[in-house]
């Protein structure tokens, strides 16, 4: 017996094909933008304008980003990869745009607690003023060992201490040496090379890599 033609025609929509979903790779994150590699393609995201692999960026604070592919929405945070099965990625490693003043920041936490890093290859610890160590509840001057630290602006009278943690992205680092700085110096928190020294660190021009070593 055969089929009217008209009675096929729901086989045929019912086996159409669902188009795969765009693999992509968060490279950085900003208010209202994000930097994600998309299929291999390095796209700067804006709110609410959709990449040319349709990929919508609903929003972004720096921390976190919501982008909507194919009707469904996902939850975005620093250096994290999703594909057609949405699955974070196996290696651990942190990727860093050089900002307009030339620099390399990236957000992290020190014992659990939000902190904005600047990358300093010349600093030896983790280094902080005192108004930043307060905010973060580090008692340096009862658990903390004067020392003298060379800084910008000169010698200066600083505590050397150990923090619990301190994480950047999936990688996370335990006992790392800190340095807590007199006074409101530095004005952001470096990323010294106590971190730095247990990654493997590539620069790629206006890209810096930082991979877990294994």
């Amino acid at each position: 017996m055969r089929l009217a033609p008209h009675l096929l025609i729901p086989l045929f929509l019912s086996i159409a094909p669902v188009q795969a979903a765009p693999e992509m790779r968060v490279l950085a994150l900003f208010k209202d933008k994000a930097m994600l590699e998309i299929d291999g393609n390095r796209r700067l995201l804006v709110k609410d304008t959709p990449s040319p692999e349709g990929v919508l960026l609903i929003s972004s604070n720096g921390l976190k980003a919501v982008v909507a592919v194919g009707g469904e929405q996902f939850t975005l945070t620093p250096q994290m990869r999703i594909g057609s099965g949405y699955k974070a990625a196996r290696s651990r490693e942190i990727r860093i745009v050089r900002d307009n003043s030339g620099h390399f920041r990236t957000q992290g936490t020190i014992n659990g607690q939000p902190v904005a890093f600047l990358v300093d290859t010349g600093a030896t610890g983790v280094a902080m003023s005192e108004p930043q160590a307060r905010r973060l509840g580090i008692p340096f001057e009862l658990e903390g060992k004067p020392m003298l630290t060379q800084t910008a602006s000169g010698v200066a009278e600083a505590y050397s201490i150990t923090l619990d943690s301190v994480s950047v992205g999936e990688i996370r680092q335990r006992n790392v040496r800190g340095v807590v700085v007199r006074g409101s110096s530095p004005t952001q928190v470096l990323l010294g090379m106590s971190f730095l020294n247990n990654l493997e660190m590539r620069n790629q021009g206006n890209l810096m890599v930082l991979i877990e070593k294994k």
